[in-house]
This record gives C-alpha cells, structure tokens and sequence, in this order.
C-alpha cells in the first residue's frame, strides 16, 4: 500500500511539476460575443471582439505576448417612435504576461496580467443618418484567471473567466470614465484556441 501512495504521489509531483519549455512559442486566438434584446422597449445591444495573440515562453511556465485586434458594439431602438443606432469600433492592443500551473498532463491553470489599449470612435444615427462622431481611447491593467485543455499535440483550448482590474476611457474633449472590476463574473468568458511551435 505504501509502495502505491509513494506512486501516486511521485506521479503527480511529476504531473505539476511539468513545464512548458523555455523558448516555446505560440500563436492564439480569442473570439468573444454578447447579445441582449430587451423585448419591453425593442433595444439591442450585441458586442463582438476578435483578438489573435502571439507570444513566447521567455522562462518554463511563463510567457509573454501581444494581443492585436478589433472590437465592436451597438446599441439600437427607438425612441418617440424615431429609429436611432450607436455604433462603437476600435483597433486593440494588449501586451501581456502569462503565469502558467500544472493541474495533469492535459489540464493547466494561468494567471494572465495584461494592459488592454483600444484606440476608436463612437458614432450615433438617427433615423438612418449620421448626427454625431466622437472619438476615444482607452487603456487598463487587468489580471484574468484562465484554464488551458489540451486537446491534440501542441493544441489546447483556452478560456478565462471574469477579471480583476482597472479600466479607464476617455473621448476627446471630455474627462475620463474610470471603472473597477473585481469578481468571476460568469457572463465574462473568453474561448481561444492555441497553437505550440518551437
């Protein structure tokens, strides 16, 4: 009995203690969508962002990366009876920091820290013509916690889940908007599919 707790133990001390090698790099993708129809007032609101990231493990287990990508969100109704969109689009930037654990050999837990820049404009229609164009920027510091499965050789899908952090927005000739985020909020899920290659 003794000889197959030494085992286990020895196999799973083996199993967290694995790494992903120094020098590894990787190429993935994140793809994110929300949708909300409010049937009381007929107002949608739908949200799409697609942010391929490249990165490099500069130690075992940690790697850093760039994120580059595109984000959209629009809002439309009516209101007095008046149709009227708000569109807003913006180029992303996120460097970041990856910290990755061992749970078993296909299972790993990370924790990433990343500073998510988007550079874009908002733009308003009423009645299918343009009546105002405001552009914005926006730049935060946030950590997210995240799994990683691995599904084939040198594949694996990701996902994190809520995030901690700082948020600030600005659009031009107006003060910031600050926000703070602490929580696993559920409905804040990322899918993305990563590729390993040396």
């Amino acid at each position: 009995m003794k000889k197959v707790i030494l085992v286990g133990a020895l196999a799973l001390f083996g199993a967290v203690n694995a790494q992903i090698a120094k020098g590894t790099a990787f190429i993935s993708g994140t793809v994110g969508y929300q949708g909300q129809k409010n049937n009381n007032n007929d107002v949608t609101n739908d949200s799409f962002t697609v942010v391929p990231t490249v990165g490099y493990f500069v130690a075992p287990n940690v790697a850093v990366g760039l994120g580059v990508g595109y984000a959209s969100a629009s809002e439309k109704g009516k209101f007095n009876g008046v149709d009227y969109k708000d569109t807003t689009s913006a180029f992303v930037i996120e460097p970041l920091v990856r910290k990755y654990w061992n749970v078993s050999d296909n299972f790993l837990l990370f924790g990433q820290l990343s500073v998510p820049m988007a550079f874009g404009n908002d733009k308003a229609e009423v009645a299918g013509k343009e009546v105002g164009k405001d552009k914005f920027s926006s730049f935060g510091v946030v950590v997210r916690p995240g799994i990683d499965y691995v599904v084939a050789p040198n594949w694996t899908i990701e996902a994190t889940i809520g995030e901690f952090g700082y948020r600030s927005a600005k659009y031009k000739d107006a003060k910031s908007v600050d926000n703070y985020n602490f929580g696993l909020d559920l409905g804040s899920v990322t899918f993305g599919v990563k590729y390993l290659f040396k």
